[in-house]
């Protein structure tokens, strides 16, 4: 059994543009939230299917919003494992602001640990909750798009997604 298995309290899947979501929650907030066949999925949980759970309605509201370009950032709580290590990688993560980039070195920077930055990318690569946590916001220290466990399809759109939205509201800014 996994420790997602006892921790966690529903599951569902959620529809969105880039395919569907399996959202895992807990009774303190979303503990998972991975893309079908991404990497480090845990697979099949043995959790009852509660798509009206709080924290799943919340977590699918909010996607919807955010691919609908009506909302930029997520309040649903996070509630996940991961060691002091993984913590500290995915909180550097959800201080990216929408639209913007940043190196898996600037991260190491950002944790105070700037010679681990192989082990960056190993937490960035296990971050249990996509889009969420932006892990889709890391490029390489050239701007290349490396990997990413949903698919650099789906990283590419995300990042395609939010650059619009910031040429959107630079442009409404400078109009006003």
């Amino acid at each position: 059994m996994t420790l997602l298995n006892t921790r966690c309290v529903a599951q569902a899947t959620i529809h969105t543009p880039l395919g569907a979501m399996q959202a895992a929650v807990t009774p303190n907030g979303l503990a998972g939230l991975w893309f079908d066949g991404q990497a480090h999925h845990p697979g099949p949980l043995a959790l009852p299917a509660d798509p009206a759970h709080r924290w799943i309605v919340c977590t699918r509201d909010e996607l919807a919003a955010y691919f609908a370009g009506k909302a930029q950032a997520f309040s649903v709580p996070i509630d996940t494992e991961g060691t002091p290590f993984q913590q500290s990688v995915w909180a550097a993560l959800r201080a990216i602001p929408v639209g913007g980039t940043v190196s898996y070195r600037r991260i190491a920077e950002r944790i105070g640990a700037p010679q681990a930055v192989r082990a960056v990318g190993a937490a960035v690569g296990r971050n249990p909750v996509s889009i969420v946590v932006p892990c889709h916001r890391v490029l390489g220290h050239d701007g290349s798009l490396t990997g990413y466990a949903g698919g650099l399809h789906r990283k590419q759109a995300l990042l395609s997604l939010e650059s619009h939205r910031q040429q959107d509201a630079q442009a409404l800014k400078a109009a006003a």
